[in-house]
Protein backbone atom coordinates (compact mmCIF):
# COMPACT_ATOMS: atom_id res chain seq x y z
CA UNK A 1 0.00 0.00 0.00
CA UNK A 2 2.47 2.28 0.99
CA UNK A 3 4.08 1.72 -2.36
CA UNK A 4 1.16 2.89 -4.36
CA UNK A 5 0.73 5.79 -2.25
CA UNK A 6 4.60 7.14 -3.30
CA UNK A 7 3.84 6.08 -6.83
CA UNK A 8 0.92 7.83 -7.50
CA UNK A 9 2.47 10.87 -4.96
CA UNK A 10 5.44 10.73 -7.84
CA UNK A 11 2.77 10.84 -10.59
CA UNK A 12 0.51 13.52 -8.98
CA UNK A 13 4.21 15.76 -8.70
CA UNK A 14 4.84 14.86 -12.43
CA UNK A 15 1.75 16.72 -12.94
CA UNK A 16 1.39 19.49 -10.61
CA UNK A 17 5.36 21.05 -10.77
CA UNK A 18 4.58 21.60 -14.80
CA UNK A 19 1.55 23.02 -14.22
CA UNK A 20 2.71 25.67 -11.34
CA UNK A 21 5.66 26.65 -13.95
CA UNK A 22 2.92 27.64 -16.44
CA UNK A 23 0.26 26.22 -19.22
CA UNK A 24 1.03 22.63 -20.56
CA UNK A 25 -0.37 21.82 -23.98
CA UNK A 26 -1.33 18.66 -25.52
CA UNK A 27 0.39 19.36 -28.94
CA UNK A 28 4.22 20.33 -27.26
CA UNK A 29 3.62 17.22 -24.70
CA UNK A 30 1.41 14.67 -25.12
CA UNK A 31 2.24 12.48 -22.29
CA UNK A 32 1.90 14.70 -20.16
CA UNK A 33 -1.27 16.24 -21.18
CA UNK A 34 -2.56 12.30 -20.73
CA UNK A 35 -1.12 12.34 -17.20
CA UNK A 36 -3.04 15.39 -16.69
CA UNK A 37 -6.36 13.93 -17.87
CA UNK A 38 -6.08 10.71 -15.96
CA UNK A 39 -5.12 12.26 -13.03
CA UNK A 40 -7.82 15.62 -13.02
CA UNK A 41 -9.45 14.85 -9.82
CA UNK A 42 -6.84 14.55 -8.03
CA UNK A 43 -4.66 17.38 -8.85
CA UNK A 44 -8.11 19.82 -8.64
CA UNK A 45 -8.24 18.47 -5.04
CA UNK A 46 -4.39 19.15 -4.79
CA UNK A 47 -4.49 22.96 -5.81
CA UNK A 48 -7.54 23.50 -4.37
CA UNK A 49 -5.79 23.03 -1.31
CA UNK A 50 -3.02 25.90 -2.66
CA UNK A 51 -6.09 28.02 -3.43
CA UNK A 52 -5.56 27.30 -7.63
CA UNK A 53 -8.37 26.50 -9.89
CA UNK A 54 -7.49 23.85 -12.72
CA UNK A 55 -8.33 24.99 -15.82
CA UNK A 56 -8.74 22.12 -18.85
CA UNK A 57 -10.04 22.98 -22.07
CA UNK A 58 -10.07 19.24 -24.13
CA UNK A 59 -11.37 20.82 -26.95
CA UNK A 60 -8.37 23.20 -27.41
CA UNK A 61 -5.20 21.36 -25.62
CA UNK A 62 -4.22 23.38 -22.96
CA UNK A 63 -4.49 23.80 -18.96
CA UNK A 64 -3.34 26.03 -16.90
CA UNK A 65 -3.76 27.63 -13.21
CA UNK A 66 -5.60 30.42 -11.69
CA UNK A 67 -5.73 31.76 -8.54
CA UNK A 68 -9.33 32.02 -6.66
CA UNK A 69 -10.53 35.08 -5.35
CA UNK A 70 -11.02 35.59 -2.18
CA UNK A 71 -12.95 37.98 -0.07
CA UNK A 72 -10.16 38.60 2.40
CA UNK A 73 -7.45 39.03 -0.14
CA UNK A 74 -5.06 37.37 2.32
CA UNK A 75 -4.17 34.24 -0.03
CA UNK A 76 -0.86 34.39 -1.42
CA UNK A 77 -0.77 34.13 -5.21
CA UNK A 78 1.54 31.14 -6.45
CA UNK A 79 0.55 31.54 -10.25
CA UNK A 80 1.79 35.03 -11.34
CA UNK A 81 -0.20 37.94 -12.67
CA UNK A 82 2.09 40.21 -15.03
CA UNK A 83 1.21 44.03 -15.71
CA UNK A 84 0.68 44.61 -19.23
CA UNK A 85 1.73 47.66 -21.29
CA UNK A 86 -0.86 49.36 -23.38
CA UNK A 87 0.72 48.50 -26.81
CA UNK A 88 0.89 44.92 -25.77
CA UNK A 89 -2.88 44.33 -24.67
CA UNK A 90 -3.94 46.24 -27.74
CA UNK A 91 -1.59 43.71 -29.62
CA UNK A 92 -3.10 40.47 -27.82
CA UNK A 93 -6.62 42.13 -28.05
CA UNK A 94 -6.14 42.52 -32.18
CA UNK A 95 -4.52 38.90 -32.13
CA UNK A 96 -7.35 37.41 -30.25
CA UNK A 97 -9.85 39.40 -32.67
CA UNK A 98 -8.13 37.65 -35.54
CA UNK A 99 -8.20 34.36 -33.75
CA UNK A 100 -11.84 34.64 -33.52
CA UNK A 101 -12.16 35.65 -37.41
CA UNK A 102 -9.94 32.87 -38.14
CA UNK A 103 -12.13 30.32 -36.21
CA UNK A 104 -15.42 31.64 -37.76
CA UNK A 105 -13.60 30.57 -41.63
CA UNK A 106 -13.24 26.88 -40.05
CA UNK A 107 -10.29 26.38 -41.96
CA UNK A 108 -7.34 24.84 -40.08
CA UNK A 109 -6.59 24.14 -36.31
CA UNK A 110 -3.51 26.83 -36.38
CA UNK A 111 -3.63 30.04 -36.88
CA UNK A 112 0.40 31.26 -38.19
CA UNK A 113 1.22 34.80 -38.65
CA UNK A 114 4.34 36.39 -40.19
CA UNK A 115 5.58 39.03 -38.42
CA UNK A 116 5.14 41.52 -41.23
CA UNK A 117 1.20 40.34 -41.00
CA UNK A 118 1.53 41.25 -37.24
CA UNK A 119 3.50 44.60 -37.39
CA UNK A 120 0.60 45.64 -40.10
CA UNK A 121 -2.30 44.18 -37.80
CA UNK A 122 -0.85 46.95 -34.69
CA UNK A 123 0.82 49.55 -36.73
CA UNK A 124 -1.84 51.09 -38.05
CA UNK A 125 -3.44 51.85 -34.72
CA UNK A 126 -0.49 53.39 -33.17
CA UNK A 127 0.56 57.19 -33.68
CA UNK A 128 2.38 58.09 -36.76
CA UNK A 129 6.17 58.70 -36.02
CA UNK A 130 8.86 59.94 -38.68
CA UNK A 131 11.32 56.94 -37.49
CA UNK A 132 9.49 54.28 -39.29
CA UNK A 133 11.90 51.48 -38.73
CA UNK A 134 12.38 52.44 -34.89
CA UNK A 135 8.27 52.03 -34.46
CA UNK A 136 8.53 48.27 -36.36
CA UNK A 137 11.49 47.58 -33.23
CA UNK A 138 9.29 48.47 -30.68
CA UNK A 139 6.42 46.61 -32.05
CA UNK A 140 8.59 43.25 -32.38
CA UNK A 141 9.72 43.83 -28.76
CA UNK A 142 5.70 43.65 -27.75
CA UNK A 143 5.67 40.93 -30.18
CA UNK A 144 8.75 38.89 -28.23
CA UNK A 145 6.79 40.24 -24.73
CA UNK A 146 3.68 38.19 -25.94
CA UNK A 147 6.09 35.07 -26.87
CA UNK A 148 7.21 35.30 -23.39
CA UNK A 149 3.93 35.19 -22.00
CA UNK A 150 2.93 31.84 -24.34
CA UNK A 151 0.31 33.45 -26.93
CA UNK A 152 2.37 33.42 -28.96
CA UNK A 153 4.85 30.27 -30.38
CA UNK A 154 7.84 31.39 -32.11
CA UNK A 155 8.10 29.12 -35.43
CA UNK A 156 11.23 27.98 -37.25
CA UNK A 157 11.54 28.48 -41.09
CA UNK A 158 10.30 25.32 -42.84
CA UNK A 159 13.39 26.14 -45.58
CA UNK A 160 15.83 28.29 -45.19
CA UNK A 161 15.66 31.77 -44.24
CA UNK A 162 12.29 32.25 -44.43
CA UNK A 163 10.17 35.12 -42.84
CA UNK A 164 9.07 35.44 -39.12
CA UNK A 165 6.50 33.35 -38.24
CA UNK A 166 4.63 32.63 -34.93
CA UNK A 167 1.49 30.52 -34.24
CA UNK A 168 -1.12 32.58 -31.89
CA UNK A 169 -1.88 30.18 -29.24
CA UNK A 170 -5.48 29.23 -28.31
CA UNK A 171 -4.89 29.65 -24.55
CA UNK A 172 -4.84 33.49 -25.40
CA UNK A 173 -9.01 32.96 -25.71
CA UNK A 174 -9.08 32.03 -22.06
CA UNK A 175 -7.33 35.20 -21.47
CA UNK A 176 -8.69 37.42 -23.73
CA UNK A 177 -12.93 36.59 -23.75
CA UNK A 178 -16.16 36.54 -25.95
CA UNK A 179 -17.12 39.93 -23.62
CA UNK A 180 -14.44 41.88 -24.45
CA UNK A 181 -14.61 41.10 -27.64
CA UNK A 182 -17.96 42.45 -27.72
CA UNK A 183 -16.42 45.90 -26.03
CA UNK A 184 -13.68 45.62 -28.86
CA UNK A 185 -14.71 48.86 -30.55
CA UNK A 186 -15.13 50.57 -27.31
CA UNK A 187 -11.65 49.35 -25.97
CA UNK A 188 -10.04 50.23 -28.75
CA UNK A 189 -11.37 53.77 -29.27
CA UNK A 190 -10.07 54.11 -25.26
CA UNK A 191 -6.53 52.56 -26.61
CA UNK A 192 -6.14 54.63 -29.29
CA UNK A 193 -7.01 57.74 -27.34
CA UNK A 194 -4.29 57.01 -24.51
CA UNK A 195 -1.43 55.92 -27.01
CA UNK A 196 -2.50 59.45 -28.91
CA UNK A 197 -2.50 61.70 -25.95
CA UNK A 198 1.77 61.67 -25.90
CA UNK A 199 1.73 63.02 -28.80
CA UNK A 200 -0.48 65.67 -28.42
CA UNK A 201 1.01 66.50 -25.21
CA UNK A 202 4.86 66.79 -27.32
CA UNK A 203 2.65 69.31 -29.89
CA UNK A 204 1.09 71.38 -27.17
CA UNK A 205 4.07 71.67 -25.29
CA UNK A 206 5.96 73.26 -28.41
Amino acid sequence: MREEQQETGLELSAVVIPLLKGVIYQDNEAPLWNALLSLQARVRDYMGVLGLDLVVDESEGYAFLRSRDTEEGELRRLVARRPLSFPVSLLLALLRKRLAEFDATGGDVKLVMTRDEIVELVRVFLPETANEARRIDQIETHVNRIVDLGFLRRLKPATGAGPAAYEVRRILKAFVDAQWLADFAENLAAYKAHLAAPQEASADDA
